[in-house]
């Protein structure tokens, strides 16, 4: 009883001290979790997959938050500990620990660990055992790689995941440094070097297990704003107050969606333009802490006029030159730290100082913030390691201090945008991950790339879309690579584009034509649209550790399909994306998709039904992209009104696919709120099949609170892929059709196949009901691609006219072309009008070559219909 007393007495002391990092982890674990096989040896049992593992000869065992694991007071599981033969077992329901007492070190003879769980994978580890199947984890930076390349030659070495095909995973943290016990917890040594302290990890195939244990002992990722998945607007250049209006002013007279605007170095003042580096090492124009009045006359103006206009705005630093006597805090700065300034020297930096750090934020940032300063890019990673603590890295430490430091005293959700420190660094967010060259191997390798990073729960990557620098080549912009980057980037983590300070380099999409920008623009309008889907699954990865895009074996561990495909991923639970990453041949880019089993995909740019396991070769023209949804899944969306994040809209979209009926749920909070973790709430939604000829589909009650929930919403129900309804209820009452989308009843959309039904101003506590009634067209498939074949026919119909104007198309093609109008105009015909124009599509070939066209000509009509 006295040693339980005590126990909690430490416990509550360490929570007291540590209020801000910690509030909601504890390093002390559970005293029923410690198993102590000698006075050097002690085990803890923290979930049946994860036990931690200590020899410590001076035997006073480490109980403080390390920089990779904070957290160690977790729920006991069930475990029973025997002794034989002067050795100790410990089982839990997953594995089986064995070790000779009173054998000191842990070594290949005194210690394994087997799987129980023989049927999903077999393994028995022993230390000095080396993994042969690791599925890797990231690496600091994309600068100077072109793909998995640099500009010397060497390959990109990521490092160790989490996640291992050996079924296993043993995280080192003997030589991790410590959190001390302060109100800011700051970095301390280890003293003892002689030491093991270890995580064993024994998960066989059950991935997202493994990764949620690491979330419980390593800290979950916190979610980001929600503006934070929008648009970033991005470039390396001189921009001044006047240019930058000019920018956004471009993108609201298009309708070009936008939350972020990224402003870098040249913000700030600067001592020198040279190129030589100053006695930092550091070239001197990197780091600045002053506007530059030149380009910004008024700051709080321009930061006033940005937040009228919903934008938040994120300013570049290098911290590592210190803080230069031209600085406008430099006098108050070295008064505070005590600087003689007569010297008119730098204020060296200095990370691991407590005092410089506090008097940084206090002095130099604070005020920046209060101008109106949303969030910070730290754009430093050349020093290594600190100049005062031997093995510390400033890129990590940054990290720490700038985020924990917005926790602390900021009232709006923290966010960083920085480099990859290591493990840990998952409790920071967003990574920046350089200056990648712009080609065609960068493209294709940045999928990959981010796949494995959420291997180490580092989910939020931030790619320069689009490429960061031509490399050593002086080159033009390449439209069709940069449309294909905007694609991918609008189904990334982070979609924000950049580029070096290059005249050549200009991204604005209006500055790009005809097919390009419309590509461009409805990859915007697609992030927008799936940002409800995107949001909710963040929430699942701060709930879980699993990360909005991620590798195909998270689900599907025992295909060998979902490790060689190794660029595919799945973007969220209900979706899979196959990224291009080559250049188009004859008008459209041919890739190979694996569809696992399971489920069936809707292939949705093509409206294309296809059967899930199975490798297939599909193409895509430039406004197509590889995006499949699960058969039947519903995805909450957002209309076309929406171009900022800053709010939750009175309008939901909610996305119902073909295929299969299922459940899925809406997550909202308060947007930027710090309480999102106890304050949001959960809005479900299922689909049914009722009979043959009809459906339900459910909207339920929103279930939780935050600051500014809608007691009042409208939602526009979108079934992809359907035939025209016959009739629709909304709550037992029949809405009628119109022929022309408006807010009332319901209508139907030929170009796209798409049923929207219009719910409007209805209360969210109380559930929604929707029936569809088929009839007659309940039989007719509209997902054998003939979405795909009317838009094809529409677009290269037109297309002949500009290559021969003198053409006259025949009656039956003309017809045909017209069908999408036609279901919309003459709904009671739906029947008729669809297997009419599957009946004389296969005559197109035959009727083509009777118009005596220019033989490329013909052949380029029919190849692009696919004949």
């Amino acid at each position: 009883m006295r040693k339980s007393l005590l126990c909690i007495s430490v416990v509550l002391t360490y929570l007291l001290c540590c209020p801000c990092l910690f509030a909601q982890n504890y390093p002390i674990a559970d005293p029923s979790a410690l198993v102590t096989a000698s006075p050097d040896i002690r085990f803890t049992i923290l979930t049946p997959r994860l036990i931690r593992l200590e020899w410590d000869p001076t035997n006073s065992f480490n109980d403080n938050a390390t920089f990779v694991v904070v957290n160690r007071k977790l729920t006991v599981p069930k475990y029973t500990v025997t002794k034989k033969d002067g050795w100790i077992f410990i089982r839990t329901q997953v594995l089986e620990l064995s070790y000779k007492m009173n054998s000191g070190k842990f070594t290949d003879a005194n210690l394994k660990i087997k799987n129980l769980q023989t049927e999903d994978l077999s393994f028995e580890w022993k230390p000095g055992r080396v993994q042969q199947h690791n599925l890797k984890g990231t690496a600091r930076t994309l600068d100077r790689f072109n793909g998995d390349t640099n500009n010397q030659g060497k390959k990109l070495e990521l490092e160790e995941g989490i996640l291992s095909k050996d079924g296993w995973y043993l995280v080192d943290d003997s030589r991790s440094f410590l959190f001390d016990k302060s109100e800011w917890p700051w970095v301390m040594p280890r003293n003892a070097k002689d030491q093991q302290d270890w995580y064993f990890m024994g998960y066989g195939l059950a991935y997202k297990a493994a990764l949620s244990d690491y979330t419980k002992i390593a800290g979950k990722v916190p979610m980001p704003p929600r503006y934070a998945f929008g648009y970033w607007w991005s470039r390396y250049w001189s921009y001044s107050d006047n240019e930058l209006r000019d920018v956004v002013g471009n993108f609201e007279k298009l309708a070009i969606p936008l939350d972020v605007l990224v402003i870098d170095m040249d913000w700030h003042l600067t001592d020198s333009v040279g190129t030589k580096p100053d006695e930092f090492g550091q070239r001197k124009w990197w780091t600045g802490w002053t506007w530059n009045k030149g380009l910004f006359p008024e700051p709080e103006k321009f930061l006033k006029w940005t937040a009228d206009k919903k934008l938040k705005t994120t300013l570049n630093l290098h911290p590592a030159s210190g803080i230069a006597p031209f600085e406008s805090q430099y006098g108050a700065f070295a008064k505070k730290m005590g600087f003689d300034t007569t010297t008119r020297r730098n204020i060296p930096y200095e990370g691991s100082n407590k005092k410089f750090m506090t008097n940084l934020f206090n002095v130099v940032l604070r005020p920046l913030e209060k101008q109106g300063v949303d969030f910070w890019w730290l754009d430093w990673q050349q020093w290594l390691e600190d100049k005062t603590i031997p093995g510390l890295q400033n890129t990590w430490w940054l990290n720490y201090t700038f985020f924990t430091d917005m926790e602390r005293n900021g009232n709006k959700r923290p966010l960083l945008y920085h480099r990859w420190g290591g493990l840990g660094n998952h409790r920071y967010q967003i990574g920046f991950s350089g200056d990648a060259v712009i080609s065609w191997k960068s493209l294709d390798y940045q999928p990959y790339f981010t796949n494995t990073a959420s291997n180490v729960l580092y989910g939020y990557w931030s790619h320069d879309i689009g490429g960061h620098t031509f490399g050593d080549q002086k080159k033009e912009l390449d439209p069709e690579l940069y449309t294909r980057w905007m694609q991918y980037g609008a189904l990334s983590p982070i979609f924000r584009t950049h580029s070096a300070k290059n005249a050549l380099l200009n991204k604005e999409i209006w500055n790009f034509k005809g097919e390009y920008f419309d590509a461009q623009f409805e990859a915007i309008k697609l992030r927008y649209s799936l940002a409800p889907y995107i949001y909710t699954m963040a929430r699942k990865t701060y709930d879980t550790g699993v990360s909005l895009c991620r590798p195909m074996y998270y689900d599907y561990a025992d295909k060998q399909q979902a490790y060689d495909f190794d660029k595919q991923y799945q973007f969220g639970d209900d979706m899979l994306v196959a990224p291009i990453g080559a250049p188009m041949v004859n008008e459209f880019s041919k890739v190979k998709v694996w569809l696992p089993e399971g489920n069936d995909w809707y292939e949705w740019s093509t409206g294309t039904l296809l059967k899930g396991g199975q490798i297939v070769e599909r193409e895509f023209s430039l406004d197509e992209y590889p995006i499949y949804v699960k058969a039947g899944a519903i995805l909450p969306m957002y209309g076309k009104a929406v171009n900022n994040l800053e709010s939750n809209p009175d309008l939901i979209k909610v996305g119902v696919f073909p295929g299969g009926h299922s459940k899925s749920k809406l997550y909202e909070d308060a947007g930027n709120s710090k309480d999102y973790k106890e304050k949001f709430a959960f809005t479900s939604f299922e689909s049914e099949k009722l009979t043959n000829e009809s459906i339900k589909i459910s909207i339920g009650v929103a279930k939780g609170s935050f600051i500014g929930m809608k007691t009042k919403r409208s939602y526009q129900l979108t079934l992809f892929g359907t035939q025209m309804p016959e009739q629709v209820f909304i709550n037992g009452k029949e809405v009628k059709f119109e022929a022309e989308e408006s807010k009332d009843g319901f209508s139907y959309n030929g170009k796209e196949l798409t049923t929207l039904v219009n719910i409007i101003n209805v209360l969210t506590n109380k559930e929604v009901e929707v029936k569809i009634v088929y009839g007659k067209n309940a039989g007719i498939d509209v997902n054998d691609g003939l979405k795909e074949k009317l838009k094809r026919l529409s677009k290269v119909t037109t297309a002949l006219k500009y290559k021969n104007a003198a053409v006259v198309l025949p009656a039956l093609i003309g017809d045909l072309e017209e069908t999408n109008l036609k279901l919309e105009y003459r709904p009671e015909a739906f029947a008729q009008t669809v297997g009419r124009f599957k009946e004389n599509y296969v005559k197109i070939p035959n009727i083509v070559k009777n118009l005596k066209l220019d033989k490329e000509i013909e052949d380029w009509f029919l190849r692009y219909l696919g004949f």
